[in-house]
């Protein structure tokens, strides 16, 4: 795949990969990140039994406009919601509902806002009062999945060096990493090239270069990687129903590094998060 300097390129999705200047657009990346981040770690006192995930919702909502940003999400190919609530096997693209939390559920909370037309990409684990071992142990793997696909990226390293940074640690834990979705290019596009697989070989697939911006957000099973997608057109569930994790930031490739555009503002971003 080739890039493009992304003052050149068209505010839409292409098939080059967009070199952004760090000093004007790392700090409005840093910006929305930020909101998106401050709006999920708002929600972490709010997810608990017997609360509805269109209540998060709801929340969510307010809580972006509030700060001066837009939802993403809302009328993105349709979709009517803020936030993307996955439940227990719901791999990612829950839908928020009428449906009321328990004991023992786990969630993925997924936001993207947009703040001076820029993306902050986000979502982390939330457990719904006492969860099972299995089902911690799941989120404490996926966040340290991600952690390592993220500490893999540097100038020079490849996609290929990230998802195997991901996918080694995942299955060496017990896991399976699933394929059918995958972390992509962000930006003043919500969903632009290059796609982010959270597996693969060293040395493969194109090299990381200095301005790149793009989400790493692995999903992990507990069971099979198979996945499926619901009547709704957008749920997707493991098809083993077996517990399904997710974490997901959004990140810039510095000179020599990277930069984590998503870090929570109140330290909650990390599994198991204190409710106050």
């Amino acid at each position: 795949m080739s890039f493009v300097q992304a003052t050149e390129a068209p505010d839409r999705r292409t098939a080059e990969i967009k070199l952004h200047d760090p000093a004007a657009a790392f700090a409005g990346m840093a910006k929305a990140g930020t909101i998106a981040a401050a709006c999920l770690d708002m929600l972490v006192a709010e997810t608990r039994e017997n609360v509805t995930t269109q209540r998060l919702d709801d929340l969510a909502r307010q809580f972006v406009f509030d700060h001066g940003a837009l939802p993403a999400c809302v009328f993105y190919r349709g979709y009517r919601h803020t936030i993307c609530t996955s439940t227990n096997h719901v791999v990612c693209h829950g839908i928020p509902a009428e449906r009321v939390l328990k004991d023992g559920d786990i969630l993925n909370i997924d936001v993207t806002v947009i703040v001076d037309g820029w993306h902050g990409d986000t979502s982390r684990m939330y457990a719904i009062g006492n969860v099972a071992r299995k089902a911690e142990r799941l989120m404490d793997v996926t966040y340290e999945a991600m952690m390592r696909g993220i500490a893999a990226i540097k100038p020079g390293a490849t996609l290929g060096d990230l998802g195997h940074a991901i996918q080694s640690y995942a299955e060496a834990e017990r896991c399976s990493v699933v394929r059918e979705f995958c972390g992509h290019g962000l930006g003043r596009v919500f969903h632009d090239a290059p796609n982010i697989l959270h597996y693969g070989r060293p040395g493969t697939l194109d090299e990381l270069r200095p301005g790149m911006m793009f989400t790493v957000e692995p999903m992990l099973n507990l069971g099979a990687p198979g996945v499926k997608i619901l009547s709704d057109g957008w749920t997707a569930v493991t098809k083993d129903k077996s517990l399904s994790a997710q974490y997901e930031h959004s990140v810039g490739v510095t000179e020599d590094g990277v930069q984590i555009f998503t870090k929570s503002p109140a330290g909650l971003d990390q599994p198991h998060a204190k409710k106050s």
